[in-house]
């Protein structure tokens, strides 16, 4: 019986070794994740598992340490017991810290779920464009930093029209790799297409025409950052913006208040009154701020179809998990068999 309770207790410290091990490695020095959605295609597709690497940036001190294990937002098996308690929150501290890099594929925690502690929020996966300090602007869907036109990501894509004599279907599609499209009528469609798959579809032979999707320069979405009618932008159309950066001191205006409302509020713990003639910050007037923290500028590389920084804004430094560096493996769930498996794409790098 003793030596039975003995291999019990064995086992029990064996296991809660290995908990704590692996609690410690996906805390401070790396994870798996499932990519979700088509917003990095062809960089990353659907069904990939990537590799991220948490101490490219430094080492992020969990905010809230009362976490269950190998959890993120909700209790195993339960969509609505939270998985972590928020009686205890840590500031946030990021040890050994260093910068991110122009055209990092990174992977973060969405900022504008507020009503989670930072480290609980949902994961996005973009590619950092703007740096903190730099000013950004699209023209025309070209992406410019501090006016300085910049070399575009080898799997851009962006939506066209196509018109075909014959019908395209799914596998035809499938075929050239285009994974998102739809029929307009009249033998039009709307596809996303990268340059290479651009280039194939237009050698298709009954493809009569391909025609981008443009966008007004002047046509106002109210759904893209600021949300201000005095920025008429949208996806293809936006800034100039400056992105600010740890240290930067702004002069507020009723006019530029909209771009940095939010970081004052929401991301550096202040309160703000914006009164008609002055700005009230923790119950002094001020005509300036000076930020606490770098901000970065997100995109996808399927430009007419990620939720990013132009429909949200910035990216604080605290939100920061980590650098996509590889693919494992990677499955689409649409095919069957063995055909589900992206073989090429196991233990890939990502560009």
């Amino acid at each position: 019986m003793k030596k039975k309770q003995l291999n019990i207790k064995q086992w029990l410290k064996a296991f809660g070794f290995a908990l704590l091990t692996v609690v410690f490695i996906k805390s401070f020095l790396f994870w798996v994740y499932v990519v979700p959605s088509t917003s990095m295609e062809k960089a990353l597709l659907p069904g990939d598992l990537i590799f991220v690497n948490k101490m490219s940036y430094g080492l992020r001190i969990p905010i809230t340490p009362l976490t269950f294990p190998l959890s993120h937002q909700k209790m195993p098996f339960s969509d609505n017991l939270n998985s972590f308690w928020d009686i205890i929150e840590i500031p946030y501290v990021r040890l050994f810290a260093s910068k991110i890099e122009r055209n990092d594929v990174v992977v973060f925690n969405y900022p504008m779920e507020e009503e989670m502690p930072i480290d609980h929020r949902s994961f996005y996966i973009k590619r950092c464009i703007g740096l903190p300090g730099e000013t950004i602007a699209i023209e025309d869907k070209k992406v410019l930093i501090n006016d300085t036109l910049i070399e575009s990501p080898e799997f851009l894509a962006f939506d066209y029209k196509v018109k075909s004599s014959e019908k395209l279907t799914i596998d035809t599609l499938q075929k050239y790799n285009i994974t998102e499209g739809r029929a307009n009528g009249d033998n039009w469609y709307q596809l996303t297409l990268s340059e290479e798959s651009k280039q194939l579809v237009n050698d298709m032979p009954y493809v009569e025409k391909i025609k981008p999707l443009n966008i007004n320069k002047n046509n106002y979405a109210d759904y893209i950052f600021p949300f201000n009618p005095e920025y008429k932008w949208n996806i293809d159309f936006f800034g100039p913006l400056l992105i600010p950066a740890k240290d930067m001191e702004v002069s507020l205006t009723h006019k530029n208040i909209s771009f940095y409302k939010r970081i004052i509020e929401t991301y550096e713990d202040n309160e703000l009154d914006v009164l008609p003639n002055a700005f009230v910050l923790n119950g002094d007037t001020v005509s300036s701020y000076t930020f606490k923290l770098d901000y970065y500028f997100m995109m996808g590389d399927n430009r007419h179809n990620s939720s990013d920084s132009r429909f949200w804004g910035f990216v604080p430094e605290s939100h920061i998990v980590g650098k996509a560096t590889s693919v494992l493996f990677s499955i689409n769930k649409a095919s069957k068999a063995l055909e589900k498996y992206r073989w090429n794409r196991f233990f890939s790098g990502i560009k």
